[in-house]
């Protein structure tokens, strides 16, 4: 491992492990049974590092998925600059008319989920650029994008108002539980429902002359490993893709549908020089609001890490981090830019230290459900958080650098 030292410039690295993603879309592939297998990037590639995750992924998927607009032509051009083959793309958050003309001419797909989508296909139309390659969203019981299947037939006037601009290629839905629970009662009954409205949608193409192979896809990284029915023609691969399991209820569940439970490896570390060592007496209060007060006597580091980074502020008094090996708990409130850690029990520290937060030293660990546990939320808030401001390196491509 490169050391911190050789980026001075930095308070702070998170590390992308290219082996991870990998060995993590290998294990969804093998789950897919031949479907596509697509990884989802949104949300700053749930915050390890849009091109950072691009150079690690783009590759090993055969369709990638973003949420904005934006996204999409941002990833045309790294592909551009870095000269890659053009992935397929689709961009699953909404997009406006002037947005859809723009992707037209990238060639990137985009989601059909209301009537206003009407004004984005008449826009492709009009601009005589394209086709539009859409996808249609179903809203199967999450209550969020989608048309309802049951009203389906008469809400496709967007298909008449793009013409022969729009080209409908596939149809999705999205689940709503899978994930919390261990009996997938309710994911069967919204297949039951997405099957119905794909059906209806492939009739009101053929009246219409139009083709009616569609990419039919639903499942998410749970679903994938815990409802086989939903693997379809193309898998939705997000969390999982981080090698990050969406929660224990779908860890419990794969060991029931799987049987062996496969191994995901989180592809994310996030490491910190010191800014300073120092020793404080008994008696001496730490931080902000004086929350913590030193037994005895204590040595301490100060890490020029906080909120602001996305260290989250309900780590303060709760929350370790790790030094040579050796869990060293965080002492006092967790503040914009620093953090204070407890190295006493650390041997041999000298006046500076490399503290994990997130990762591994040693035989230790510092994980991402151990973060959110601590901070009372999830894990894909803490990993989406993380600055983007923070620098990023991916290991295991050669040696690209460090990425800010």
């Amino acid at each position: 491992m490169t050391a911190l030292s050789t980026f001075p410039d930095v308070a702070s690295v998170l590390t992308i492990d290219a082996a991870a993603f990998a060995h993590n879309v290998s294990v969804f592939r093998s789950l897919a049974h031949g479907a596509r297998v697509g990884g989802v990037l949104k949300g700053n590639a749930y915050g390890h590092g849009f091109a950072q995750v691009l150079a690690a992924v783009h590759d090993r998927l055969d369709w990638i998925f973003v949420i904005t607009p934006h996204e999409g032509l941002a990833l045309r051009d790294w592909e551009r600059r870095q000269g890659r083959a053009a992935r397929p793309v689709l961009v699953i958050g909404a997009v406006s008319p002037g947005a859809a003309v723009a992707l037209a001419q990238a060639d990137v797909a985009v989601v059909a989920a209301d009537s206003s989508f009407e004004a984005a296909a008449a826009a492709v139309k009009a601009a005589g650029v394209g086709p539009l390659r859409v996808h249609v969203h179903l809203d199967t019981g999450l209550s969020r994008e989608g048309f309802l299947p049951e009203t389906l037939a008469g809400s496709l006037g967007f298909l008449d108002a793009g013409g022969d601009a729009i080209v409908v290629e596939g149809v999705l839905t999205h689940f709503a539980d899978t994930e919390d629970v261990t009996e997938q009662t309710w994911a069967r009954t919204q297949l039951e429902r997405f099957h119905a409205g794909a059906d209806t949608l492939a009739a009101a193409l053929a009246a219409r002359g139009r083709p009616t192979s569609l990419i039919r896809h639903a499942g998410a990284s749970a679903a994938v490993l815990v409802l086989p029915d939903a693997r379809l023609d193309m898998v939705r691969v997000g969390i999982g893709l981080y090698g990050l399991w969406p929660s224990r209820e779908t860890r419990i569940s794969a060991r029931f549908v799987l049987g062996d439970v496969p191994e995901l490896w989180p592809a994310l570390s996030w490491r910190c020089p010191s800014q300073l060592v120092k020793t404080v007496p008994a008696g001496a209060y730490v931080g902000y609001g004086c929350t913590h007060r030193c037994r005895d006597e204590t040595r301490i580091a100060v890490l020029p890490v906080g909120y602001w980074d996305g260290y989250p502020r309900l780590l303060s008094n709760r929350a370790h981090v790790l030094v040579k090996g050796r869990r060293c708990p965080v002492l006092g409130r967790v503040m914009m830019n620093h953090v204070i850690v407890d190295i006493t029990g650390v041997p041999d520290c000298g006046d500076s230290v490399e503290a994990t937060l997130l990762g591994v030293d040693g035989g230790e660990r510092v994980s991402a459900e151990d973060l959110a546990e601590w901070a009372q939320t999830i894990h894909y808030e803490i990993v989406t958080r993380l600055g983007e401001h923070l620098a990023r390196r991916v290991i295991g491509l050669g040696d690209p650098g460090l990425v800010g």
